[in-house]
C-alpha cells in the first residue's frame, strides 16, 4: 500500500500509511511534503524540459488533515530562465492545510570551485538498527527503517528508508522520496518524552546542494526547546555519497497537564 492514491487530476486519498504519531487518524505530515514536491515536479516537466533543479523546499503546515482525500494546487510565482519559484498548496474540504513555496535553479559546471565544511556522519552500517514505532504510533511510522545513535536527548543522527511507494501507480523522483521522510526529523532524537511533552512543528524548511541520491537518509539533528514554548531543530541532511544540505524546523512545545 503506498501513503497516496491518485483520485483525478488534482485529487489524492491518504491511505492508513500516512497515520501520525500524535493522532493517528491525522495524517502524520512527512508524505504530504514529498507528494508536494513531487507535483512541483510534474508541474515544471509539463512546462519545461531544461533541467531546473528544486533546491530549496518551504513549507508551512497550517493546520492538521485527516487521513482522507486532500487537494493540490501548483502555481509559478516568479518565471524565470535560470531561476524561478513555484508553489503548491495542499487543502482538506476546502481548509488550507499545508503550503510549499520551492525554489527551482538551472545546474551548471563548479566543479572547479566545489566543496563542503558540512561534517559526514558515520554510515547506515556503523549504526544500530531501532524501531521507531516503540515509542510513537502511526501507520507513517510504522512504515519506516531506522538506524540511529543517540548522544544525549535532543542529539544525534540516524538513516532513515522506507519501502513504501510515495504515490500508487505512479513513478516519482529520488527528491519527492526523499522529501517525503525529512518531517521525521523532529521525533527521532527526542529531547523530552512525547507521552509528557508535545512540540509538533509548523514549517520545514530544507536547502539541497545537490539532489539526493537513491538509498538511506542521513539526519545529523539537534532538538532544542526554549523557556517560552518555542523550540526549534537544526538539522543537517546527508546521502550516502555525503553531506546533502540543511534542514530547520521550528515547534511549538507545549508540556501535558500532569495529574
Amino acid at each position: 500500500m503506498a501513503y497516496f492514491e491518485r483520485l483525478g487530476a488534482n485529487r489524492f486519498r491518504a491511505t492508513e500509511r500516512t497515520g501520525g504519531a500524535w493522532r493517528e487518524d491525522e495524517q502524520h505530515i512527512s508524505p504530504a511534503l514529498g507528494l508536494l514536491a513531487h507535483l512541483v515536479e510534474r508541474d515544471r516537466d509539463a512546462r519545461r524540459d531544461d533541467g531546473l533543479v528544486v533546491t530549496r523546499l518551504c513549507y508551512d503546515i497550517l493546520g492538521t488533515v485527516p487521513v482522507a482525500e486532500v487537494d493540490v494546487e501548483v502555481r509559478v510565482l516568479r518565471p524565470g530562465r535560470t531561476i524561478e519559484l513555484v508553489e503548491a498548496a495542499m487543502s482538506h474540504a476546502g481548509r488550507p492545510v499545508v503550503l510549499l513555496r520551492a525554489w527551482l535553479m538551472a545546474q551548471r559546471d563548479t566543479a572547479t570551485v566545489a566543496g563542503t565544511a558540512l561534517p559526514s556522519i558515520p554510515a547506515p552500517a556503523e549504526l544500530a538498527p531501532w524501531v521507531p514505532s516503540a515509542l510513537w504510533p502511526g501507520g507513517f511510522i510504522g512504515s519506516v527503517e531506522l538506524r540511529r545513535h543517540l548522544e544525549e536527548p535532543g542529539r544525534g543522527w540516524f538513516w532513515v528508508r522506507t519501502d513504501v511507494p510515495l504515490l500508487a501507480d505512479e513513478p516519482v523522483s529520488t527528491l519527492a522520496r526523499t522529501a517525503g521522510l525529512l518531517d521525521i526529523a523532529n521525533g527521532m532524537t527526542v529531547r523530552a518524552d512525547p507521552r509528557e511533552v508535545h512540540y509538533p512543528n509548523i514549517d520545514l524548511t530544507a536547502h539541497l546542494l545537490r539532489l539526493p541520491a537513491e538509498g538511506w537518509l542521513g539526519v545529523d539533528v539537534t532538538v532544542a526547546f526554549g523557556d517560552n514554548g518555542i523550540g526549534l531543530t537544526s538539522s543537517r541532511l546527508h546521502d550516502e555519497t555525503g553531506p546533502l544540505g540543511t534542514l530547520a524546523q521550528t515547534l511549538t512545545v507545549r508540556p501535558r497537564p500532569r495529574g
